[in-house]
């Protein structure tokens, strides 16, 4: 009986795997698409227009600085596979005046014929304990991080279902699935990306546009060497418990998944695991997807727990030591 049980799993799992590619979106192809990166004049999203560029695409790069724009395009037509290639930069804050970003848009498309894929990758973050952050740093994030999504992808949108093609991507951040010590403003504008994915999602699909988040893990950028400037020592020492990434890595993983239509992207264990707990009711690209999620749910969370013990030991050991060098200071 207990052979037969386990035949029936077999046969029901590779059944799965056959018929998954059917209901799976089909793969964009990359040669000759038009590809806009927001943020995109350097770290995560200069590394996403280059592995595009790498594909045969066309790109638009959107970020405020001039400069960084043009050292940016001249490091990415070092990486073209043909003379007809383009790399279009333009200058422009996308949090600020959707009336701006949605005149840009227009002069992209005008350029380089239709957007193709969008990957919002503008963002910022800024580290603190709660009661010392200001208010601005609240809506100040808000508005990069969210708004700054919102914009682009709404310049975009109608024009992807009208095509019936189009795929949007919206770089997240690992603490944008788990809320950590020093980031209840950073996380807040992450966690609200997914929220906008999620809908959006469920809006477009019809029209055969597919919506991916990224999940990022923390990544050897000039972003993240900002970030380390101003982080309270328990968000440090929680950081340090996993690797940092390169650029390159995570940039192939996000233009993978983004091109094979995947709502989640992440990066190494520890991202799969995440994106494996934190799944809810997000949608699913594939049946298997699914399942996946459902067989290692209650392995995840065990390790999860883990995870968290170790995390509130760290703030609880820090709280103890600064409590002591009070202590001292005021004897001393």
């Amino acid at each position: 009986m207990l052979l037969l049980a386990a035949a029936f799993l077999v046969a029901f799992v590779l059944l799965l795997y056959m018929v998954s590619p059917l209901i799976s979106p089909k793969p964009l192809a990359l040669p000759g698409a038009h590809v806009v990166v927001t943020g995109g004049s350097s770290g995560i999203g200069k590394c996403i227009a280059i592995e595009c560029y790498k594909q045969g695409a066309f790109i638009t790069l959107v970020a405020r600085n001039e400069d960084k724009l043009l050292q940016a395009k001249k490091e990415i037509e070092k990486h073209s596979i043909n003379d007809k290639q383009v790399v279009l930069c333009i200058s422009v804050d996308v949090s600020q005046d959707y009336s701006q970003v949605e005149n840009v848009i227009k002069q992209a498309q005008e350029k380089l014929g239709p957007v193709d894929m969008l990957v919002n990758c503008a963002g910022m973050s800024l580290s603190g304990k709660f009661e010392d952050l200001e208010v601005s740093t609240f809506e100040r994030l808000m508005s990069v991080n969210y708004l700054g999504s919102v914009y682009p992808s709404r310049a975009v949108i109608s024009t992807m279902k009208e095509r019936r093609v189009g795929r949007i991507v919206f770089v997240s951040s690992q603490a944008g699935q788990l809320g950590l010590f020093g980031f209840t403003a950073y996380s807040s504008s992450k966690f609200a990306i997914r929220g906008l994915a999620e809908a959006l999602q469920m809006e477009v699909k019809p029209y055969n546009v597919y919506v991916t988040v990224a999940y990022p893990p923390d990544t050897d950028t000039p972003g993240f060497a900002e970030e380390n400037k101003t982080k309270p020592l328990e968000t440090r020492l929680i950081s340090e418990t996993v690797s940092v990434c390169k650029p390159e890595q995570v940039a192939k993983q996000i233009v993978k998944d983004a091109i094979q239509g995947n709502f989640n992207s992440s990066i190494g264990s520890d991202g799969y695991m995440l994106s494996s707990l934190t799944c809810g009711m997000a949608p699913v690209t594939s049946i298997t997807e699914g399942l996946q999620q459902v067989v290692t749910m209650g392995l995840f969370r065990t390790i999860a727990l883990f995870y968290l013990g170790s995390f509130d030991s760290i703030v609880r050991r820090c709280m103890m030591q600064r409590a002591k060098s009070e202590i001292a200071d005021k004897t001393a």
